[in-house]
């Protein structure tokens, strides 16, 4: 793969880190995904192929409980996913994850979702 953007850079490093990174039924993956205004995580078993459980910044249940200037698009819309995926995690009974940052660098939107779901209960 040559890499022309920023895009096929971070899709290089993705598949790197998948070949180490697997989720299973006991300690599942946290993948987090960050657009420009938008942020999304899930819990996947990737020996079934399934999500187990899912937050993002456009779904109308988060979007309504963000305050006033809280956007998918900041840190404090991502703290509030990492709190929601967290929740909705260990409410399936999943308290143990592998983290997945989808071969974005680990600081910013990224960091704050991790920071978060750690707060929330999850470990990883």
């Amino acid at each position: 793969m040559k890499i022309q953007t920023k895009d096929d850079r971070r899709r290089r490093i993705q598949l790197r880190q998948r070949k180490r990174i697997s989720g299973s039924p006991e300690r599942p993956r946290l993948s987090v995904f960050r657009s420009v205004s938008h942020i999304y995580a899930q819990v996947i078993d990737d020996l079934t192929g399934r999500t187990l459980a899912s937050a993002s910044s456009v779904e109308p249940s988060v979007k309504g409980a963000f305050e006033q200037g809280v956007t998918g698009g900041n840190l404090k819309g991502a703290e509030a996913i990492g709190k929601a995926i967290a929740e909705r995690a260990i409410e399936k009974g999943i308290k143990r994850v592998v983290f997945d940052r989808s071969g974005f660098l680990y600081h910013g939107r990224i960091r704050a979702v991790a920071d978060a779901a750690r707060k929330a209960g999850l470990e990883f």
